[in-house]
């Protein structure tokens, strides 16, 4: 026997067609409860995230110490709309964007 015909047997028998439309309907609620787990579970508190980091990138002021993208640790010397210049130590000063702030300690 090749693979086609055991693939044949192991078919279920076909039926009155009466069981299509609920295991259609069936699977559409399967599909529409997945959806709505992974909203609730990996969607949402994504959004929840970001909606927190840009409004702490909003909050920002000079003196402010925070936490970069890269690690380095800095208190905030200059900040502009879109850029930040971190002073890392005494006249080290590196300018970086303001999405790159992770963390404001």
């Amino acid at each position: 026997m090749n693979l086609f015909s055991n693939i044949l047997l192991m078919a279920p028998p076909p039926g009155d067609g009466g069981s299509a439309g609920g295991g259609m309907l069936s699977m559409l609620l399967m599909f529409g409860m997945v959806i709505l787990v992974m909203y609730f579970f990996m969607i949402r508190p994504q959004q929840k995230r970001q909606k927190e980091h840009q409004q702490m990138l909003a909050n920002l002021k000079k003196g402010d110490k925070v936490v970069t993208t890269a690690g380095i640790h800095g208190s905030i010397a200059e900040i502009d709309d879109k850029t930040v210049t971190l002073q890392i130590s005494d006249n080290v000063k590196i300018k970086f964007e303001k999405a790159a702030i992770t963390t404001k300690l």
